[in-house]
């Protein structure tokens, strides 16, 4: 949480059985402040204002206010305001009491993950990393990128181009001979010295240029080796060589370059009836290393201003990661000057805002514009897609209005092992991936997938049923009679008996499209027409439980296969059990091996033998 030390504070607070706006606010200042507005005790919103008394009752007035602001206003029973000496303070005190509290009304447009980076560690053989954060305590690090997928785009052409080692350093320490990365040529093994050290420095050097956007200083010095080499006669490193050369120039080439140098955060915002975006694009060294669009939930009507105001405040002041030189905006904002102070005095680092700009940057903000604009016509189309589904399946069910919140469930396993249960959340517009949870299934017998339904279900809605989570409009089933039962059973032991249930059986061929569905209870079987709106929003959802439970359980499985059975002996570590598989060759061998021959292993005691004898024997 962000401290603020030279605020002075004073609280007003009103607290009556029925909110009286007008005597309220003809007590209340004209000083700058922030101002919590709480209905029911709960925060509902948190605004800070230049003239608090006039900010505050504009709320009240009696016409202009929008739908939204009224909804607001209509649930207000108590308002406190914090007085601060300036503006900028005012700012800086609001996000921070964003971003504790998160409040229903106030937009919040990031998820709580700080930006991704590329670390170089600090090494004799120094690797390539996915960092979150600013902090660079194991290494330098480059960046920022827009998101996860940006860095992982990087670090891949990087090892295709340079070969520096990716693996955390604890995998690199136990390793006794090269990996498969060394044999598809995407490390060149330091782990296993099968390079040497003056070598593996030159290709972090190089990285490093890289990274730094120097690759024209990098494509020349290259050159020069390959030109030298071919001189000596080396000719197979000479071909490396032009193979790194062709690589890097075709890198160059898929980048979108106005020039050697510019370092800037570029925003866009685009306000549209049914949806909203701000478009960040990011430029490092000239080049636009990535970019990302950020579709907000607007409780309150605002302008594209206000919504950058409010993207900016919340995504730099106070936050790790690293500042660029400027912001380039697609709209004036009010309160600029008072946002680059925030900035400064939360980062300590000067920052320039800027709309009007000229030459490359109006280019790089051509371009953001394009992406916001690309991205929201998009997402409204996907959006008025999905409703037409949901309108159909409404008339399918039945019910009232097209269902705001569905549920479904899916199983999946490998032969009994590493049981996974999925349930994916589809809300007004489409697949909420943040409401995805999963279950880890125990206490069920391997296969068993209607016991494994039936946990999933029980643990899921019995928060439900305690007023935890909202419940669903419909609940899908991925599986036939057998299945549906399950949730028939749970939900009636619940006393859920609002939410509605369809269960989806694959038809005999398996095919798409020849589902059977069971509306309401295991008896009524209807099977849709396979261009039916409605089944294929029922596809699509249960696609998604069904992929969402198959990479869980992988996640699972795999965690579990490279879990080794030797690590619950006490003593013995990861050197000792690299010693015992090497000496027998694997754990099969070790297990028909006796104490004596286990105390032959180098580091192993007769005690430790002993130990170990006993653990593999235990059952």
């Amino acid at each position: 949480m962000l401290l603020i030390d030279s605020i002075w504070l004073f609280e007003v607070c009103l607290t009556p059985i029925e909110f009286d706006a007008k005597h309220f606010i003809s007590n209340l200042t004209t000083r700058p402040g922030v101002y919590r507005m709480y209905g029911k005790g709960e925060l509902l919103y948190v605004g800070k204002a230049k003239n608090l008394k006039n900010r505050v009752s504009s709320y009240f007035r009696s016409t202009g206010l929008t739908t939204k602001t009224m909804a607001l206003v209509n649930r207000i029973d108590e308002i406190e305001v914090t007085l601060t000496k300036s503006e900028t303070e005012a700012l800086l005190l609001e996000q921070t009491l964003i971003k504790q509290h998160r409040p229903p009304y106030n937009i919040l447009l990031r998820d709580d993950k700080s930006y991704p980076y590329i670390l170089l560690s600090e090494h004799q053989h120094p690797a390539l990393l996915f960092r979150r954060g600013g902090k660079a305590g194991e290494g330098k690090l480059f960046g920022p990128f827009p998101s996860g997928t940006a860095v992982r785009e990087s670090l891949a052409t990087m090892q295709k181009v340079f070969k520096v080692r990716q693996c955390e350093d604890t995998y690199y320490a136990n390793r006794s001979r090269p990996c498969l990365q060394y044999q598809i040529k995407r490390c060149s093994a330091p782990c296993v010295d099968l390079i040497t050290d003056d070598a593996y420095d030159n290709d972090v050097r190089h990285t490093r240029m890289f990274l730094e956007g120097k690759d024209q200083e990098l494509l020349n010095e290259i050159s020069q080796s390959m030109t030298a080499a071919a001189a000596e006669m080396e000719f197979e490193r000479a071909a490396d060589l032009r193979d790194q050369i062709t690589q890097l120039k075709h890198i160059q080439e898929q980048q979108y370059v106005y020039g050697q140098s510019g370092e800037a955060d570029v925003l866009a915002a685009l306000i549209k009836p049914g949806g909203h975006c701000v478009h960040l694009m990011i430029i490092r060294g000239g080049k636009v290393v990535g970019s990302k669009s950020y579709y907000p939930k607007m409780p309150l009507e605002m302008s594209e201003s206000e919504l950058l105001t409010t993207f900016i405040a919340q995504s730099y002041i106070g936050g790790a990661q690293e500042l660029p030189k400027s912001l380039i905006l697609s709209h004036e904002l009010n309160d600029m000057d008072v946002l680059s102070a925030a900035i400064f005095e939360s980062n300590k680092k000067k920052v320039e805002l800027s709309a009007n700009v000229r030459g490359q940057r109006a280019r790089w903000l051509d371009l953001a514009k394009l992406n916001a604009e690309q991205g929201l016509q998009t997402r409204l189309l996907d959006k008025k897609h999905h409703f037409s589904r949901a309108t159909a399946l409404q008339k399918l069910l039945g019910l009232d209005e097209p269902p705001k919140q569905m549920e479904c469930f899916d199983i999946s396993h490998s032969s009994g092992e590493a049981t996974v249960a999925s349930c994916v959340v589809f809300g007004p517009e489409g697949p909420e991936k943040k409401r995805y949870r999963s279950f880890n299934i125990e206490g069920v017998e391997p296969g068993d997938d209607y016991g494994a339904m039936r946990q999933a279900l029980s643990r899921r809605y019995k928060r439900v049923k305690s007023g935890e989570l909202e419940a669903p409009d419909v609940l899908l089933v991925d599986g036939g009679k057998g299945q549906l039962t399950q949730a028939e059973e749970v939900l009636s032991e619940l006393g859920l008996t609002s939410i509605f249930l369809l269960g989806v059986a694959k038809g005999e061929t398996r095919k798409p499209g020849l589902e059977t569905l069971y509306i309401g209870s295991k008896e009524d079987e209807v099977v849709l027409p396979p261009d039916s709106a409605a089944l294929h929003l029922i596809q699509h959802i249960r696609d998604e439980a069904h992929r969402f439970a198959i990479t869980t359980h992988r996640k699972r499985r795999d965690k579990k296969r490279r879990h080794s059975s030797l690590e619950g002996i006490p003593g013995v570590g990861p050197t000792r059990r690299k010693n015992l598989l090497t000496a027998f060759g694997g754990i099969q061998e070790l297990q028909a091996a006796s104490q004596e021959e286990i105390s032959k292993v180098k580091g192993i005691s007769s005690t430790m033998a002993q130990e170990v004898y006993l653990f593999l024997h235990k059952t």
